[in-house]
């Protein structure tokens, strides 16, 4: 197979260079195929922004089932709101 592909010159700081170096040799490829596969990634699923925060929210339902919901108490937000919704009525 030949590829082909178009040469980009970026630049990056020295903080973000480390952390792409770091990430590359974990995954065992260098920075420039790190970066291809980053972009891949980010470029094929850019339209599934919705539906994967959508997805979070779905499954973060039931997560702090565990915890008991916050005590709500009278105080100046309920005055404030009372104030608001006669002035508007």
């Amino acid at each position: 197979m030949i590829w082909c592909m178009k040469r980009t010159n970026i630049y990056l700081d020295e903080e973000q260079t480390a952390s792409l170096d770091k990430l590359a040799a974990q995954e065992g490829v260098s920075r420039a195929e790190l970066i291809r596969l980053l972009l891949n990634r980010a470029l094929t699923t850019a339209g599934d922004d919705l539906a994967s925060d959508l997805q979070a929210i779905n499954d973060s339902f039931g997560t702090l089932r565990h915890l008991d919901p916050p005590v709500r108490r009278s105080g100046g937000r309920e005055q404030h709101l009372a104030q608001v919704w006669r002035a508007t009525s």
